[in-house]
């Protein structure tokens, strides 16, 4: 292992390219890369590297980038992209066909706000307007989680019982482009971690197609299919875990990671590194006695609603924190996850950080000192108003 001093878009860029030579006795890698920022400094990177079998593929567009990984993984080739908000927007098309087409590409995402109007700051919207559609998303909150989950991405990705793309998102400049000290694995342990990959339906094997037209019927059938497998994520998920530790001799984190939870009145829910502020503002209000504790989310899809539950029982109010807004009903999480809690329990949305705004503890602070008089739930409030 080696330490380095690297952004987290270089840090995904790196895992990517390791992945990549861990394959080489298999059928090679393909990247499909188009820039924009944040997310530029990936591929840049990337494209810097030397991958013994394979090519980054510079093309003229993000819907094309997704089209060379989805060609590439229908070969059987080890497959990696990045891209982020209305590059991700116009490859939306082709991330659903990668999905539907159960093909394992693993997409590094430097989440960003929606335009028009221009705002390049971190936003959760772009990702999750693709969460229904067959893709898994993790969520991080610092450089080395995203490099781990990067390399663990492949590994589930190409895990024959889940098969479909992988989704790895970190917050536009917040930590795209935030330079930390990145554990490094050497090449012979992903070689132990990432055996080569294995596409059972790739091309070129047997005669078939890819992509035809269906009836109803098959279209029932495969998209049962499809959600059976996502339901498999979380089990696979634990032993990719168990594999990570073993061959690099350091933790993954859970699919949910709870922060002196266990005998809290009041959780703090989050995603991305809004989990880090949180995890300092229950240290805070511990000191002043108040029984305050912290829930991050990284695997958003699948949910894991029995994880979330576990955590959310016994407690009075839950303060559930949203870098989003699902416009007409509020913030995305907060709608996924606010029947996981037991009855009585008030569990209010806060919009914080849209368009990239900072999330301080003192914004925290008054999130916690509106929730704490509430006998009920009401509509999703903006920071700003709290």
């Amino acid at each position: 292992m080696t330490m380095q001093l690297l952004s987290a878009n270089h840090g995904a860029a790196l895992a990517a390219t390791l992945a990549a030579r861990a394959n080489r006795f298999g059928r090679g890698f393909c990247s499909g890369v188009y820039p924009i920022t944040p997310s530029t400094e990936c591929m840049e990177y990337l494209c810097q590297q030397k991958i013994e079998k394979g090519r980054v593929i510079r093309v003229e567009s993000e819907h094309s980038a997704m089209g060379v990984c989805i060609g590439t993984a229908a070969a059987g080739a080890r497959t990696f992209t990045a891209t982020s908000s209305n590059g991700l927007a116009y490859m939306y098309e082709n991330c659903i066909a990668a999905a539907a087409l159960r093909l394992p590409v693993v997409m590094a995402v430097a989440n960003r706000t929606m335009g028009p109007p221009w705002n390049i700051w971190a936003d959760h919207s772009d990702a999750l307007t693709l969460r229904d559609h067959g893709l898994i998303q993790f969520y991080c909150a610092d450089n080395q989680e995203l490099f781990d989950t990067v390399l663990a991405a492949f590994r589930l990705a190409e895990d024959r019982r889940v098969m479909m793309p992988a989704m790895v998102c970190m917050e536009g400049f917040i930590l795209s482009h935030t330079v930390a000290q990145t554990e490094i694995p050497e090449q012979e342990k992903v070689d132990r971690f990432l055996p080569p990959t294995d596409i059972p339906h790739r091309l070129g094997t047997t005669p078939h197609t890819l992509g035809q037209i269906e009836i109803p019927h098959q279209t029932e059938v495969h998209r049962w299919q499809h959600h059976l497998a996502m339901l498999e994520v979380p089990d696979v998920y634990a032993q990719v875990q168990y594999e990570f530790e073993a061959v690099f001799g350091r933790s993954l984190d859970d699919a949910v990671v709870p922060y002196r939870a266990e005998d809290a009145e009041t959780l703090i829910v989050s995603m991305g590194t809004i989990g880090a502020t949180a995890e300092t503002v229950v240290d805070m209000l511990r000191e002043a006695g108040e029984k305050a504790g912290a829930l991050r989310i990284r695997l958003f899809r699948p949910l894991p609603q029995d994880a979330i539950r576990t955590v959310y029982a016994g407690k009075k109010h839950i303060a559930v924190i949203d870098r989003n807004i699902g416009l007409g009903l509020g913030g995305v999480l907060w709608t996924d996850t606010r029947c996981l809690a037991d009855s009585g329990t008030v569990v209010q949305n806060y919009l914080a950080g849209l368009g990239g705004g900072d999330v301080r503890p003192e914004h925290i602070v008054k999130m916690l000192t509106d929730l704490k008089p509430r006998k009920v739930a009401g509509p999703p409030v903006m920071m700003e108003a709290v």
